[in-house]
């Protein structure tokens, strides 16, 4: 049984479906409210569960001392996940409100609550008894963004320790603004085996342009993955965005596998689909897979959560998921 711990932030998503977002100063309706889990650990965790039950699943954080934290508590335990939160007594359970627009296109208000005080006392050695460490986000950990002497940050300490006990490590980041994301990012990549981030993510810790306002720059990604190779990653860097997704091993082979090109009416909701695609590549890390069957589960999985306004109310089975490749076509012309 392949063993796979997702560490890092927990919360719950407050997701608030609106018309359009409003202009400074002005109002618009919420038509509706749901709570689900969120963030990269209770997102991705469940994902895997979904895709891959006889995975061993571990989720390691912070939560509050509160209902908030019962609930992910709670939730992640009912998909057969074993749940390694640690409990703040001051802070409370991280929470963010996803404001939803019909097209599918959100914005976040995220309050860091407990996530900010999670370090790698948290982190227990059972923790790191694993195939595969995972941490996310990136630049939302206040405690692992913080600067270390010898590794760069604190993030990347722990990532070391991950490694030296054994298991292999996989980061996700976080589209946050600020000049902090090449210098923090850039650290926990010299001791990551596997990056998954978006085309924004990539560009902000690489340099390498991969938008020009609307346009894809696909002709820049080839060059975008080699970076993160360069900057440390000793295995495999993947790059997502709404078109497609590719990747490149270690070998310096590159990859593009088109999204689903999707009906229009599909997407009810976008919260946790870049989770839902890590969740996929994390599977065919451990499983050995190839870059091409990779990237195609990960964009299944992908279209998957696009059908639900939460984070995981459209995750899947592996043999559901792979149904999704008959029923709608891919992306010409990429």
């Amino acid at each position: 049984m392949k063993k796979i711990t997702i560490a890092g932030t927990v919360l719950t998503d407050v997701v608030k479906k609106i018309d359009v977002y409003p202009q400074k100063g002005m109002l618009v309706d919420i038509s509706s409210i749901t709570q689900s889990v969120g963030g990269c650990v209770p997102n991705t965790a469940i994902d895997l569960k979904r895709l891959f039950p006889e995975l061993a699943v571990t989720a390691v954080g912070r939560i509050g001392n509160d209902p908030t934290g019962e609930y992910l508590r709670s939730r992640l335990a009912k998909e057969d996940i074993f749940v390694d939160f640690n409990v703040d007594e001051q802070l409370p359970t991280s929470f963010t409100d996803v404001m939803t627009q019909k097209n599918g296109e959100r914005t976040f208000f995220h309050a860091r609550g407990a996530n900010a005080a999670f370090s790698p006392d948290v982190v227990s050695d059972d923790a790191l008894d694993c195939d595969l460490f995972h941490l996310g986000y990136l630049l939302l950990l206040d405690g692992l963004d913080k600067e270390d002497e010898k590794y760069g940050t604190v993030a990347a300490r722990l990532l070391h320790r991950a490694k030296e006990r054994g298991a292999r490590t996989a980061i996700d980041t976080v589209s946050a603004e600020g000049g902090r994301f090449k210098r923090i990012v850039g650290a926990a990549l010299r001791y990551t085996d596997y990056a998954v981030m978006n085309e924004i993510e990539a560009s902000a810790v690489t340099g390498v342009k991969l938008r020009d306002g609307d346009r894809l720059c696909t002709e820049n990604l080839k060059e975008a993955c080699g970076a993160l190779l360069k900057a440390g990653v000793s295995e495999r860097a993947v790059i997502h965005c709404p078109e497609l997704g590719c990747g490149m091993d270690k070998s310096g082979e590159f990859t593009v596998v088109p999204s689903l090109d999707l009906p229009a009416g599909y997407i009810v909701g976008a919260v946790g689909a870049g989770d839902a695609f890590c969740a996929a590549m994390l599977s065919s890390f451990v499983s050995g897979m190839s870059m091409e069957e990779g990237l195609a589960l990960a964009s299944l999985a992908a279209a998957c959560n696009l059908s639900s306004a939460d984070s995981v109310g459209g995750a899947r089975s592996y043999e559901d998921t792979l149904a999704l490749e008959k029923q709608f076509k891919r992306r010409s012309g990429i």
